[in-house]
């Protein structure tokens, strides 16, 4: 266990768009955190602004938070990049603002990666819907190469951490999808990404997602 005092420094890294309905839930999962030595910076990725005000509101929950405003909507992979950026913690992790963590996500993966000195890890987590119901799950498998990838991106990106000295030497994609597939891959070729197989992510499936444009993600999937 981690002593409280020793707690290595996080930075939370949320990129926002349109998820209102979403995005108070998001952030009560991050508050109720065993593990409190951390910073949210939030990327507002939208040219409309009418959801920032309560975007705002909402982050006055956090003790320690940050907010980026985008002029206008960049994309997610860039809009996480600027948050590293301006990032102090020793580790950065990333969780979309419809996704849910478990309350001792960041406790038990952070033991778990200085036990093993490792510098990213990703865990297993659960797929609901947009009303919190359980669809499914995916197990995180125990290390996972350049090979491994290239044949399935089984990583979800909530539940990834990272050392912000490696996110440094690579960082996101500037591609409109898959911009965190890509990332791992570029990671994999010089080093395994190991998992943990626990269920400390809810990743939610939502019909925005569902319907997303299949042209743009058929573009980047080749690019990759």
């Amino acid at each position: 266990m981690i002593n409280q005092n020793h707690q290595p420094p996080v930075s939370i890294i949320i990129s926002y768009f349109k998820k209102k309905k979403f995005f108070e839930e998001t952030i009560d999962s991050i508050i109720n955190q065993t593990y409190q030595n951390f910073e949210v910076i939030v990327i507002y990725d939208d040219s409309d602004k009418s959801e920032l005000d309560y975007i705002k509101k909402i982050l006055k929950k956090v003790r320690r938070h940050k907010i980026i405003v985008n002029k206008k909507n960049i994309g997610a992979g860039p809009s996480r990049n600027k948050g590293a950026k301006i990032a102090n913690g020793e580790y950065l992790a990333f969780i979309d603002s419809d996704d849910l963590w478990s309350k001792n996500k960041l406790k038990k993966q952070i033991t778990f990666m200085k036990k093993t000195q490792i510098n990213i890890s990703h865990t297993s987590f659960f797929i609901i819907n947009e009303d919190d119901k359980f669809l499914s799950k995916r197990k995180a498998k125990k290390k996972l190469d350049y090979k491994d990838l290239l044949n399935s991106c089984d990583i979800g990106l909530s539940t990834v951490i990272i050392t912000k000295k490696l996110f440094d030497k690579y960082k996101f994609s500037n591609n409109k999808t898959k911009e965190d597939y890509s990332l791992w891959l570029k990671i994999s070729k010089n080093q395994p990404i190991y998992g943990l197989n626990k269920n400390l992510t809810k990743w939610r499936r939502t019909n925005k997602s569902l319907s997303s444009n299949l042209f743009q993600k058929l573009i980047d999937a080749y690019l990759i």
